[in-house]
């Protein structure tokens, strides 16, 4: 199911308009995720929304919105209030200029979004303003309301749509000053230097996101599949320490010398990857459209026990081994 538009509205360039509607190109959603329960009962945990001086519980349409100014002593702001400043951006992203993408300062991005046309109308206008911003070369700067607030956002073509990324205002970034300025400055040697520049070399490849994995979320599910079959859960012993490093030509020495050693095997399984991965997508298009999966239940995790007579109800009940974790192709629900 595609994800629901963030915001819809209308794009414009001077005269030139169209209605789109903004979608989040990110997802957290594939993640493992926990609820709080109770130990004792295994129910899940419920918040209620108390007054922090009586303890009674407050009803939602007794919750206002309030500023601090001092201890105890909030001003009230009302929805009415709020809605009555409201900025013409609301439900319009205007362009106001075009600038370079290389102007714009990594620590300004938020997150991406697809900005994509509304309906069957307007595909003229937009394709007009995506292709006036990819002919320039250039990133278009115009502002959008999300939940209330006003976000400048940066337009880029992207493929056949355009690419928005929400930027931050000069006052959410922290200047570098403040962490930078006690940095000693430290003479390198050209010795130094030629080592590293090896060792980067033996690193660099290309940028190949799909060969990506997620270590953590891969031993999160692991450990799931583990206490849904039974199997005991023994601790890991803690890593041992390479210790502090001494001498730093040493060590960029020996540094070099284990990337000459790996680098040979590394690209063996980087390869077996890429094909595996070529492997996998044939025998996706070829395999028939899964049954619809238990909600809660993810591919990869041990099946739910359910009906299906006698003999599954034996191999349900027999011992079974954790599967191991692999990446689903397409959307999973959350575990749990």
């Amino acid at each position: 199911m595609a994800p629901r538009a963030n915001w819809k509205g209308f794009l414009r360039l001077s005269l030139v308009t169209c209605p789109v509607a903004l979608y989040p190109a990110t997802s957290d959603t594939e993640k493992v995720s926990f609820n709080q329960i109770n130990r004792k009962t295994g129910h899940r945990i419920k918040y209620l929304k108390v007054d922090a001086e009586t303890g009674d519980e407050v009803t939602s349409e007794d919750i206002v919105k309030g500023y601090k100014v001092d201890t105890d002593t909030y001003i009230e702001v009302t929805k009415d209030e709020l809605d009555d400043i409201a900025l013409d951006s609301t439900h319009t992203i205007d362009i106001d200029e075009f600038v370079p993408k290389t102007d714009i300062d990594n620590r300004y991005l938020i997150r991406p979004y697809y900005l994509v046309p509304d309906g069957k109308v307007g595909h003229d206008a937009y394709a007009v303003i995506r292709e006036t911003i990819r002919s320039m070369n250039k990133v278009a700067i115009g502002r959008v309301v999300l939940t209330n607030r006003e976000h400048i956002i940066a337009l880029e073509p992207l493929e056949a749509g355009l690419m928005g990324t929400l930027l931050r205002y000069p006052y959410e970034v922290r200047s570098e000053r403040e962490y930078f300025d006690d940095i000693q400055d430290v003479k390198l040697t050209k010795d130094m230097l030629d080592l590293a520049k090896h060792i980067v070399e033996k690193k660099s490849g290309a940028f190949e996101p799909e060969l990506f994995e997620d270590h953590y979320e891969t031993a999160l599910i692991d450990l799931i599949n583990k206490k849904r079959a039974g199997t005991p859960i023994t601790a890991k012993a803690a890593p041992k320490s390479g210790g502090n490093v001494i001498n730093l030509m040493d060590a960029l020495k020996k540094s070099l010398a284990n990337e000459k050693d790996t680098a040979p095997a590394a690209k063996v399984v980087k390869e077996t990857a890429k094909e595996i991965a070529k492997e996998t997508a044939k025998e996706t298009a070829k395999a028939k459209k899964p049954k619809k999966r238990v909600e809660g239940q993810r591919e990869m995790l041990l099946p739910i026990s359910g009906k299906g007579g006698k003999d599954a109800a034996a191999k349900e009940t027999a011992p079974k081994k954790a599967d191991k974790p692999v990446r689903a192709t397409a959307r999973t629900k959350k575990a749990g």
